[in-house]
């Protein structure tokens, strides 16, 4: 019973989850390394890190992809639809030597998600239910409300993308999504904790005075 309550309320978030975020950590590491030291690690000065880098990526989505399979016996709705986005614009980067392909792909997939999340909540369906996938027990309201702060975080996502792949280098940028994207959503994410205790279903306080 510790041992659950613990796993339960370590950071806001269970294991499960801590675990999933370190599956989804893994590639972007990747491909802040090589894009770093791709010319020192395959000797080649005149190489463009940027293309080792993304490649790096592809194999690592790929990889943390069937590790969470393997795990958990199913793959996230959000962590498989990027993956598919990473594998087609890491393709297009490499095959069309076009670093913009795979600077724009996270511009596309937060407006998709964006557009996901934001179009059901106004037809009054909380998707964030389904992609949470039982990870937390909220009312109806309550996932509404994640609904639409999730999907409005995803358009502030796709637009400070968009401003920093074409203000800034690629270096800079490959860093920020690594240092700063990275660390924002996980500051989003631990800022909605009050959503999920204001919303969580009113329980029978005899019930769980009985279970303890």
């Amino acid at each position: 019973m510790t041992d659950t309550k613990a796993e339960a309320t370590r950071g806001g978030m269970t294991n499960s989850q801590w675990v999933r975020m370190a599956i989804e950590l893994g590639p972007l590491v990747v491909f802040f390394l090589l894009n770093s030291k791709a010319d020192a690690i395959f000797g080649n000065a005149e190489a463009q890190n940027i293309f080792y880098a993304t490649g790096g990526f592809m194999v690592a989505t790929a990889i943390s992809l069937g590790y969470s399979y393997a795990k958990f016996r199913k793959v996230p709705t959000m962590p498989l639809v990027t993956g598919i986005f990473v594998m087609i614009f890491g393709a297009l980067t490499i095959y069309l030597q076009d670093e913009q392909f795979i600077k724009v792909k996270p511009t596309i997939v937060n407006a998709l998600f964006a557009a996901a999340l934001l179009g059901a909540a106004s037809m009054g369906k909380p998707i964030m239910k389904q992609l949470f996938d039982g990870a937390f027990n909220l009312t109806d309201k309550g996932w509404m409300v994640l609904t639409v702060r999730w999907g409005l975080f995803f358009v502030f996502l796709g637009v400070i993308n968009e401003i920093v792949w074409r203000n800034f280098s690629t270096d800079f940028w490959v860093s920020f999504k690594l240092f700063g994207v990275m660390p924002l959503t996980m500051v989003f994410g631990l800022a909605q904790i009050p959503v999920l205790t204001k919303h969580a279903p009113e329980s029978d306080g005899k019930t769980g005075e009985a279970a303890e």
